[in-house]
């Protein structure tokens, strides 16, 4: 199908909505009356939430009319306003949503009109009376003032024809989309979603975008996102339900926090949708978080490698590998490498640091990994972390070095200040969101991602900076790489491991991995590894511990039988579910130890005994 001329999202991903019953409930307004009817009765109240998910940083709003048709409103005895409350809906939100943001000055946000399945499933209705119900609705909602109508929530390819039928009767050249219900179940999931898709295929002109919303949490969304990322031949927009209460410990926990579901916004932004949204359940506070946390990180994506100066100096030839640190000289002879990541204080004093590092270097570690802000956390410079490991102690750090905090010109100043200290194992990551931490109104820099660092080093490795000019002498860094071995986009993680390689990248520390055969299944998917892995290793350190780690970081694959061997120990004390913990992770280890150069393992809260038991022969 050819491609529709309305494109709001060339600049980037759109940040949808809510719910809006949702918060109509939350206004103490009960479900005995007719929500669509508060356009006309209640105006002020849904303006006001109009503008609360504009507030909350929603590019899209959506008209409260999603069951304003007239078979909707006949229950109600309004079926004769059909067209009133529609055109008030959108006027409404056109009077919000064309206020001039006061930062930017531009319109805050697009009007979506929103329009719902018929009751029932529209099943009493012939498919052309269904078409003529929904296309009586389209026209007063583009009377209104809408950018595009939203018909949302189809569940059959039934209500996906009828609202086809409604555009070719009403539509006019308005834009629209379709937003579909996933499956109950992932059984076939791809091929019922196959099917409800199959229908845009006889729509009259083509929709600019299609959608999943509604039926699924956060987490259960993420299958028939990734299922939907490869069927669809539009941009899709995902709005999950806030979710359901799960069972821990005999109370009911609801995991669906705003935070929670932002989390899971980025999953769905790595899979590549082109708009995020909420459904049933989320407020504007879902909203709010989920736009502090995916605008970074999508504007993170969006970096492009730079395109640096030419040269106005013949490149250098950059020295061998093995003679820059002892690090490299191991990768080269394909040794096994021992490393601990160890988070630098929040504060400056370093006593208590430098004891566990002096207690590392004792047990044999080859480096220590010393993080770059982790989660967007506000701590002491790790450069000057490394700095003092090295002349202090003699242990080479691995120092992590972001591209969040710092543009171009920053980064290449860093980078030669590392030089100088000889700080040389350098592991390039594009870096957290600001929203993850402490400082959550801090803005993310984002001038490039990790492959564009990998560009920058390797240009100062030969001698030539980020102009052009000389750089005399060279820098000799080790460039190390991030890899995610449980990331949903598999391609796009594989496709960007490569250009990190073709950029310069000399070896690749992994995510944590607790299930090493999802491990081990990446890396056949990669083939002949183009350079050395180390994989990352978290001790798990209680039963609360891998709960948290299941349920709040998306991504993370933890085993059943790993979960039912940590709830086994959580009848013992603290000790024994960190017993089983590291029994578990020199498990994983001695799994994947023939696959992988080495690994990194991290020091749970800073507890290096940890580690080092995970790591003892």
């Amino acid at each position: 199908m050819g491609r529709t001329e309305f494109d709001p999202f060339r600049k980037g991903v759109l940040i949808f909505d809510g719910g809006m019953g949702t918060e109509i409930y939350r206004n103490h307004i009960f479900t005995n009356r007719c929500f669509d009817e508060l356009n006309l009765s209640m105006p002020q109240l849904i303006r006001r939430i109009y503008q609360s998910y504009i507030n909350a940083g929603a590019d899209v709003i959506t008209t409260n009319t999603f069951g304003a048709n007239r078979a909707g409103l006949e229950k109600y005895a309004l079926a004769d306003k059909m067209a009133e409350i529609n055109r008030s809906g959108a006027v409404l939100a056109r009077s919000v949503a064309d206020q001039p943001d006061s930062r930017t000055r531009r319109s805050a946000a697009l009007v979506a009109g929103s329009v719902g399945p018929i009751p029932g499933g529209g099943n009493e209705y012939a498919p052309s009376e269904a078409a003529e119900i929904l296309a009586e609705q389209v026209s007063a909602l583009r009377e209104g003032g809408v950018d595009f109508v939203l018909f949302e929530t189809i569940h059959t390819p039934e209500q996906a024809a009828a609202a086809l039928g409604a555009i070719r009767r009403g539509g006019g050249d308005i834009p629209y989309m379709l937003s579909f219900v996933p499956p109950e179940r992932d059984e076939d999931l791809a091929e019922k979603l196959r099917i409800l898709f199959a229908v845009l295929e006889a729509a009259p002109r083509p929709p600019f975008a299609a959608g999943l919303n509604c039926g699924r949490d956060p987490a259960e969304m993420l299958p028939a996102v990734e299922a939907a990322m490869k069927i669809a031949e539009f941009p899709l927009v995902v709005q999950p339900n806030a979710g359901y209460p799960k069972p821990f410990e005999g109370r009911q926990l609801y995991y669906c926090s705003p935070e929670y579901i932002a989390t899971y916004a980025m999953e769905y932004l790595n899979l590549g949708v082109a708009g995020i949204g909420g459904c049933c359940g989320t407020t504007a506070e879902h909203i709010a978080e989920i736009a502090k946390m995916v605008r970074p990180l999508a504007k993170s994506q969006s970096a492009q490698t730079v395109s640096y100066g030419e040269p106005a100096v013949p490149e250098r030839n950059e020295s061998p590998l093995a003679g820059r640190t002892k690090l490299a000289e191991k990768l080269v002879r394909g040794e096994w490498i021992r490393t601990v990541e160890l988070i630098p204080p929040c504060g400056y004093d370093l006593n208590e640091t430098m004891t566990k590092v002096r207690h590392l270097a004792g047990f044999g570690v080859d480096a220590v990994n010393i993080p770059d802000g982790p989660r967007a956390s506000s701590r002491i410079s790790n450069l000057a972390v490394a700095e003092r490991i090295l002349n202090d102690v003699g242990l080479e750090p691995i120092l992590h070095f972001c591209c969040r905090d710092r543009n171009l010109i920053g980064m290449q100043s860093e980078l030669l200040a590392c030089a100088l200290y000889r700080i040389r194992n350098i592991l390039f990551i594009t870096g957290d969101p600001p929203k993850l931490g402490n400082y959550p109104s801090a803005t993310g820099v984002f001038d490039t991602d990790a492959i564009g660092l990998c560009e920058l080093q390797t240009r100062l490795n030969r001698g030539i900076d980020l102009g052009g000019g000389a750089i005399d002498p060279p820098t000799d860094a080790v460039i190390g790489v991030g890899l995610d071995p449980t990331a949903l986009n598999r391609a796009r993680e594989i496709d960007r491991f490569r250009r990190k390689v073709d950029s310069g990248a000399h070896f690749a520390i992994t995510q944590p991995v607790f299930d090493p055969d999802a491990l081990l299944r990446f890396l056949d998917e990669i083939g002949e590894l183009p350079i050395p892995i180390i994989a990352g290793v978290w001790p798990l350190t209680s039963y609360r511990n891998a709960v948290f780690m299941g349920n709040e970081v998306p991504g993370v694959v933890i085993p059943d039988e790993v979960m039912r061997r940590m709830e086994k120990a959580s009848a013992g004390s603290k000790e024994d579910q960190t017993k089983v913990g590291v029994d578990i992770a020199r498990e994983a280890i001695e799994r994947i130890r023939t696959r992988v150069r080495g690994v990194q393992v991290s020091a749970p809260f800073g507890r290096i005994e940890i580690s080092m038991e995970v790591m003892t022969e």
